[in-house]
Parts: C-alpha cells; structure tokens; sequence
C-alpha cells in the first residue's frame, strides 16, 4: 500500500476559508473572484494581461488560435511531454513536429529544433519541463514565436524573470496536482492586447452576435478563489520544493546517478533520477516499500504516435525516475524516501 504518494496538493484553512466565501456568496460561475485571480496573476508575473481558462489544454488550444495556427501549419513540440500538447495541435488541424530533447534538462534541444523548421512552422511550444527553464535565449534566436509551456513551472525564472514573460505568449496550468492547484484550470499570459482579446473571445461563446465556432473553457470563481489562495502561498511553496531538492541532492550524489540540474531558477515540481537503466524495477521496489514513484512522462509522443526519430526522448523515458517531492512532503517523509532510495540503489545496482 502507498504511504507516500507520488503527488498531492498542497491545501489548507486558506482554500478551504476561499471556498467556503465563493459558494456563501451564491456566484459560482465565472465571475468577480476570476477577475481578480487573472489581475493578481498579472500583477505577480508584470505582464499586461492573463485570461483564464478551465484548464492548461484549453489554454494552449486557445493560444494557437489566438496565432492564427491551423491546417496547413506546423507546430514544434517535444515528444518527452504529456499528450496534452499534441491534442491541442490537433484540435486546431495543424500538424505537431516533433523535437528531441537535451539528456542533460529533459527540456527541448534547440539543435534538434532547427532541423526540423520549415516554411510552414508556425510556433514553437516550449515547456519548462519538471520546473527547470529551458533554454530561451537559444529557442529565441531560432526566429519563430514561441509559446511558453509553464504547466509546471510557475515560479521559475530565467535569468531572474518569471518564465512565461519572454514568449509571444504562455499558458500555464493549475491541475490537482500541478505546483499552484485549482482541481482543473489554466490561464493565457501575454503582452499581447491582441492575443488576450482573441482568447477571451473564444473562451466563451454566449451571447455573441456573429455565428462562429467558440468553447466552453470558461474557469469558475470555485477554482479561481482556490488559485487566488494558492498564489498567496506559492513562494513559500518554491522553497519548500527547494529544500526537500536539497536534502535529496545532498544524499544522492554519491550514487551512479544524472541528478537534476542546480539551475537557480529551477523550482523542482518533479525530482527526476536519471537511472541509466530501465526504471521500472525501481518504481516496483519502491512501491512495494509503500512510496508513489513514476516515469514523469507517461509515454512519450514518438511513442503514441508510433514514430522514430526522438532517440533521447526514448532513453529518458526507459531509464527516469520521479520520486516524491511537493511542499506538505514532511522532513520524515522525506527521509524515509531517502533511505528506501538509497536500499533500492544498492540492491539494484
């Protein structure tokens, strides 16, 4: 049985307090508490405008549509990341390319991505994989508008500046178990006004005089009294997150591991051990100790979509790790998964 799971919120009197003012005041839709969240989001990033959507994918489908992405064109995403990127291309009718990533980062490899423009390549979707920026100022210069995948990296910096703000736009994504977390929601960032016009358009298609094809992705002042809560304690959340990287990094750099990288603007979401073999015996041993570990990626994109061409994304994938790192871990959780780790490594080798 699972004693420590591999993720979990982070909730306490503050959520709960949010909630409970959104649902007594009778205005549970889209309202005033979405406002507010969308200007502190804002405010916290100093950026001029954020949209909020019902969730991380909504927010990218609506981003590519706000660039004007769809058949015909091509969008750049890695293929070690979660399938929501994939669909959102999709939905659009645009066709998703796919990169190979850098085995140091798990992030996009800009050498990769340069190969694989084209004249039709209309963005770049760019994560900031497991909290550790990627590399902007080369994606940057490859002259292509890229979108900013923050999904797990609000509060993270490149260069001392929120990621997010470098792009033509970003998204970010406020899931259960994501660092901030409404349940389900996501928000649209850009300096855009263009942009954040189109989004808030086509999030909602009510009470509009012109016929066109518009979404339901509205966020409600539910999630959004929950976001508003969790802002207020997301620096605490970073250095939490930090500290328990800390503590793991301190006792596992003896071991014939790649650790993640101490990159200052790196807020660990995941805590990724490079095995350098086939992780899932490790996932096994370490269940059986009572301890949630996972590949942080599900299955990478060459894989659903049965293509080749990614080889770094296929050994990233067959030999990651990630163990249990989120604020509310405590010092003696934390110890525990050090030394069950620790067993595993010697027992395994």
């Amino acid at each position: 049985m699972i004693k420590i799971p591999h993720s979990r919120p982070t909730l306490g009197s503050e959520e709960i307090k949010a909630v409970s003012d959104v649902v007594s005041s009778g205005y549970i839709a889209e309202g005033a508490a979405v406002q507010k969240f969308e200007q502190s989001f804002a405010d916290y990033l100093k950026i001029e405008h954020a949209v909020a959507t019902n969730s991380g994918t909504s927010a990218l489908h609506l981003t590519l549509l706000a660039l004007g992405v769809g058949p015909g064109d091509e969008v750049i995403i890695p293929s070690f990341v979660c399938c929501a990127l994939l669909n959102a291309v999709n939905y659009t009718g645009a066709t998703p390319i796919l990169a190979d990533i850098r085995p140091d980062t798990y992030n996009l490899d800009a050498a990769d991505v340069k190969k694989r423009l084209s004249r039709r390549t209309r963005a770049i979707i760019v994560p900031h994989l497991f909290g550790l920026p990627a590399d902007l100022d080369a994606l940057s210069a490859l002259g292509i508008p890229l979108i900013e995948d923050c999904a797990q990296a609000v509060g993270s910096e490149y260069g001392r500046r929120p990621v997010g703000t470098f792009g033509t736009a970003a998204i970010f994504s406020f899931y259960a178990t994501k660092v901030m977390a409404t349940g389900e929601g996501g928000m649209v960032v850009s300096n855009s006004t263009d942009i954040a016009e189109r989004v808030r358009e086509l999030k909602t298609y009510d009470q509009k005089v012109d016929y066109r094809v518009r979404f339901n992705y509205k966020m409600t002042d539910i999630q959004a009294a929950l976001g508003l809560a969790q802002l207020g304690r997301l620096a605490t959340f970073v250095r939490r997150r930090r500290a328990i990287a800390e503590l793991y990094e301190r006792a596992f750099k003896s071991l014939d591991l790649n650790l993640p990288p101490g990159d200052p603007g790196h807020i660990f979401y995941r805590y990724v051990l490079g095995l350098n073999k086939n992780s899932l015996p490790w996932i096994q041993a370490l269940a059986h100790k009572g301890i949630g570990c996972d590949r942080p990626v599900y299955l990478p994109l060459h894989r659903q979509m049965k293509t080749k061409g990614c080889p770094v994304s296929e050994k990233a994938w067959q030999s990651s790790l990630s163990i249990p790192i989120y604020p509310s871990l405590t010092d003696e959780d934390a110890t525990h998964v050090i030394e069950t780790v620790l067993a595993t490594a010697s027992r395994l080798k």
